[in-house]
């Protein structure tokens, strides 16, 4: 609030009395076209996706959607608005149609961290929520564990500068004899089951995120495999505007939250018990030692009610993607740091 210290009698003249108050009014218009405050006024997060992966993101008969991605603006809203449902999605199948709609707020669909998608377009991506990379889904019975031991067997890829670049480029690196299939789509999970299935292909070369789904597809999924070696880097993270520093900063910091409260042994079903808990590292997530709230301009609770109300990193992993989930997958590089993942949360504090 502007303080006037009191030298003599002050006299406003109309004109002056209207200039302040237009400066106030252009204030509070100022900081009423935020980010943050749009969401808050409108009362649901907007969030992009595009339902077509298992695990990432889905729809039920009835309209619902699940998946990893799914969760992630379920946190964000609950961090903005104090409740996962609050939450509208909308199909977004490419990056340029995020930008020509202003009213999404986020997009979270296996979007990897890539410099020109961001800087150049005005954009912002979110921590890594998923370490995905190229790697390869083959029979067990094969018995093979590494990339080298498909040289001259027969491997389908998809056609394209992606999939069948990325591996035309790993075994050129490695001077392997590659025997390449192509496949017209990474897409048609169905078809390429049936490929494999078929014995064509001693192998199917992917993202670690369509291999599961894939997996999925097959007349018997226990009986396939998904190699640990990864070919290439896709760290995938959720996608913003870089028009207001403080909803990224909610972004990464409700990230992090969900990584630090699996980090510190904190998940959906005890985080009431753990308020209790002396750990000042404790106190300070989920908002018993003040301060963390006031940092971003939400309520001390916020980190709490998202651990509550959708779980930390490791239950909304295992959940839809990992072990107790039809996918499947290991966790892998999604491992927490102290596991020999790279899944690490910053300071909270």
């Amino acid at each position: 609030m502007l303080e006037l210290a009191y030298t003599g009698e002050i006299m406003l003249t109309a004109g002056a009395v209207a200039s302040m108050f237009s400066l106030a009014a252009g204030a509070v218009q100022q900081a009423d076209t935020s980010r943050v405050a749009a969401i808050q006024r409108r009362g649901v997060l907007t969030c992009g996706v595009e339902p077509a992966v298992p695990g990432f993101v889905q729809v039920d008969a009835n309209g619902r959607y699940s998946g990893l991605d799914v969760e992630i603006c379920r946190a964000v809203a609950t961090a903005v608005l104090g409740a996962p449902n609050q939450v509208q999605f909308v199909r977004v199948a490419h990056v340029n149609e995020f930008r020509a709609s202003p009213d999404i707020d986020i997009v979270a669909r296996r979007l990897t961290w890539e410099l020109r998608r961001e800087s150049p377009l005005g954009l912002l991506f979110g921590p890594v929520t998923f370490f995905d990379g190229q790697t390869f889904l083959l029979a067990r019975s094969l018995g093979l564990r590494a990339p080298a031991q498909l040289a001259g067997r027969p491997i389908c890829v998809a056609s394209g500068p992606v999939f069948e670049a990325n591996l035309d480029a790993y075994f050129a690196e490695h001077g392997l004899t590659l025997r390449k299939v192509v496949v017209p789509s990474p897409h048609a999970y169905k078809d390429i089951a049936g490929v494999l299935a078929s014995g064509r292909c001693d192998a199917y070369s992917g993202d670690l995120s369509d291999l599961g789904a894939i997996r999925l597809e097959l007349p018997q999924p226990q009986g396939f495999q998904i190699m640990d070696d990864l070919i290439t880097k896709e760290p995938l993270a959720p996608l913003v505007r870089d028009d207001d520093p403080r909803f990224f900063n909610i972004v990464r910091w409700t990230v992090s939250a969900l990584i630090r409260a699996e980090e510190l042994g904190i998940s959906s079903q005890n985080v009431d018990k753990m308020r209790a808990n002396l750990n000042p590292e404790v106190g300070r997530l989920l908002g018993e030692l003040p301060g963390n709230g006031k940092a971003l301009g939400l309520r001390e609770s916020w980190a709490a009610d998202v651990i509550r109300r959708v779980g930390n990193y490791g239950e909304i992993f295992d959940k839809h993607v990992g072990r107790g989930s039809p996918i499947g997958l290991d966790r892998g590089l999604n491992r927490l740091w102290t596991d020999g993942g790279l899944m690490y949360a910053p300071p909270l504090r």
